[in-house]
C-alpha cells in the first residue's frame, strides 16, 4: 500500500501496484501532514502486489516544496523509453523499469492534487492518494493500447483522489451513489453567482449532469451544512455559557402529553384499586400486607409471628389469602 505520511518526520512512499480504481474501496483517514524532512522510496513484498528491489532509495527533502521540485526534476520519458520500459516490466516483471516509469510521471500527480486544493485537504495527502492510483495504473498500462502512460493514468489517479476526498472532506461521507458523487465533484463549478440555486438553475444543472432535480437540492444542502459536535462544549465556569448544541434539542422520550396522561390516568385507578382492596381486607390482613409490601423498613415473617402469637406459616397462609384478593380488585 503506499502511504504518504508523517512518521518521525519523514513522508514514506511504499511503491504498490494495486487493483483497479474502485469508488468504493477503502482507505486509511490520513493525518494532515506538516512540512517533511525526507521522502523515502520504501521497496516491500505485499500480498498481491508486484514486489520491488529490496534495496532502499533515500532521496533528502526538507518540506513538501522540496519534495514537488525533486518530481519536477525527475527526467520525462520519451515514447520509445515509456513502450521499453513497460514491455519491460510487462514480459519481464522489471521492478527497475516500474520505478523509473513511477518516478517520472510524480510531477504528473502533483499537478492533478493542485487542482483538488479547494476542498480544503491536505496536498500531500492529495499526493499520496494519486501516487496509489499512478501504481496502479502502471502495473495494469498496455504499452500496445497506442496511448501513453500519462493518459491512461489520469482516470487511476483521479479515483483514488475522489475517493479520498469524499472520505475526508466531511466527519460524515456525504457521496455514497454515482449521481452524488457527479455532483459534488461538479455542483460548485456550476453555479454562476453566490446563493442558492433557483429553480431555473436546479432544472439546468440536473440536465446537464443527468441527474434528478431532489438529488441537487440534496447535494447543495450537504455541501453548505458543516460538522458540529453533537454535545455542548464544557463550560469554562464563567457563567456565560450560552452555547448550544444538537443535543438539547432532541425531544424527551417522556415528553409526549398523551403518553404522560395516560400513565398518571393509569396509576391513579391502579392507587384507587389498591386503597379499595386494602379496605376490603380484615384489620390483621391489611397489617400483614402493608408491613411485607408497602412500607420500607419491611417485617419479616417471624417479626409479624411475635407480634400476633401464631406461627410464621400461618402469616405466610394469611399474606397469600389476603394478596389473592387484591389481585381480584386489582384486574
Amino acid at each position: 500500500m503506499t502511504s504518504l505520511h508523517q512518521d518521525n518526520s519523514i513522508i514514506t512512499l511504499e511503491h504498490s501496484l494495486e487493483s483497479p480504481p474502485n469508488t468504493d474501496s477503502t482507505h486509511e483517514n490520513t493525518a494532515q501532514a506538516e512540512p517533511t524532512k525526507a521522502l523515502v522510496l520504501r521497496k516491500e513484498t505485499l500480498p498481491g502486489v508486484i514486489p520491488l528491489p529490496p534495496e532502499e532509495t533515500k532521496i533528502h527533502v526538507q518540506s513538501l516544496d522540496a519534495y514537488i521540485r525533486f518530481a519536477n526534476q525527475v527526467p520525462m520519458l520519451t515514447l520509445e523509453e515509456e513502450q521499453q520500459l513497460a514491455r519491460r516490466l510487462q514480459q519481464h516483471n522489471d521492478l527497475q523499469a516500474a520505478e523509473r516509469l513511477i518516478l517520472a510521471h510524480l510531477r504528473f500527480v502533483v499537478k492533478v492534487a493542485r487542482n483538488f486544493q479547494g476542498y480544503g485537504l491536505p496536498q500531500a495527502d492529495l499526493i499520496q492518494e494519486g501516487n496509489i492510483g499512478l501504481m496502479k495504473a502502471v502495473k495494469r498500462f498496455n504499452p500496445d493500447i497506442g496511448v501513453r502512460l500519462v493518459s491512461f493514468a489520469v482516470h487511476w489517479i483521479k479515483a483514488e483522489m475522489h475517493e479520498y476526498i469524499i472520505k475526508n472532506w466531511r466527519m460524515v461521507k456525504i457521496a455514497t451513489t454515482k449521481a452524488q458523487r457527479k455532483l459534488f465533484f461538479n455542483l460548485r463549478s456550476s453555479k454562476k453567482r453566490l446563493g442558492w440555486f433557483t429553480p431555473e438553475e436546479v432544472s439546468s444543472v440536473a440536465q446537464d449532469l443527468n441527474v434528478k432535480e431532489n438529488e441537487v437540492l440534496e447535494m447543495e444542502k450537504r455541501m453548505n451544512a458543516y460538522d458540529e459536535a453533537f454535545e455542548a462544549p464544557e463550560s469554562d465556569g464563567g457563567g456565560n455559557d450560552d452555547t448550544f448544541s444538537p443535543s438539547m434539542y432532541l425531544p424527551s422520550p417522556n415528553s409526549n402529553p398523551e403518553i404522560i396522561v395516560d400513565t398518571l390516568d393509569r396509576e391513579h385507578k391502579i392507587y384507587d384499586a389498591l386503597q379499595a382492596g386494602l379496605k376490603a381486607l380484615d384489620p390483621r390482613s391489611q397489617d400483614i400486607i402493608e408491613s411485607r409490601w408497602l412500607i420500607d423498613d419491611k417485617k419479616t415473617l417471624h417479626d409479624l409471628a411475635d407480634k400476633y402469637q401464631v406461627s410464621a406459616e400461618r402469616i405466610r397462609q394469611i399474606e397469600v389469602q389476603a394478596l389473592k384478593q387484591l389481585k381480584i380488585k386489582l384486574s
